[in-house]
């Protein structure tokens, strides 16, 4: 692995733990050349489907296109790291699920829009307002009413606060 500090090949791993779930491992590392220690993490590769977009024009499924837009919705948002690569994980597993060799864009943007509904609801109402292209106030009125519907509804746990 080179290093991102001073591009020297001679890095040693000094602590290798799962991360998101399972699905990769999170290593630290430190550079023989500067002494800089950095992250990386490793996951198995594998084939994803394409995503099929409104126009009907298909593109290879992007995992960073996908985190850019999480993020995007969750910028200056108090949401760990952690719980972001948690959710991100568990969209993947929804996908490679599915079995299929193409997906509906849609289908993408709504599995993003419920693990953000989880994480913050500023977060899923940016993102909304863009996935769902909102024309006027009355469009973001709705889903801040479905939201407040959501957080109405009990759970496994008991009402919600």
């Amino acid at each position: 692995m080179r290093c991102p500090f001073c591009h020297t090949q001679d890095t040693r791993v000094i602590d290798s733990r799962l991360a998101s779930e399972g699905d990769q491992v999170r290593r630290r590392r430190e550079c023989a050349g500067c002494n800089e220690r950095f992250t990386t993490y490793e996951s198995a590769e594998l084939l994803m489907p394409r995503v099929v977009k409104r126009d009907g024009t298909r593109v290879q499924f992007d995992d960073q296109r996908l985190r850019n837009g999480m993020l995007r919705a969750l910028e200056k948002r108090p949401v760990a790291t952690e719980a972001v690569e948690a959710a991100l994980s568990r969209i993947r597993q929804r996908v490679q699920a599915l079995g299929d060799g193409e997906v509906n864009a849609s289908t993408l943007g709504d599995w993003v829009m419920e693990e953000l509904r989880e994480l913050d609801q500023v977060a899923y109402v940016r993102f909304a307002s863009v996935y769902r292209s909102f024309q006027d106030v009355s469009a973001f009125r709705e889903v801040i009413e479905g939201l407040e519907e959501h957080d109405r509804q009990p759970t496994d746990d008991g009402p919600r606060s």
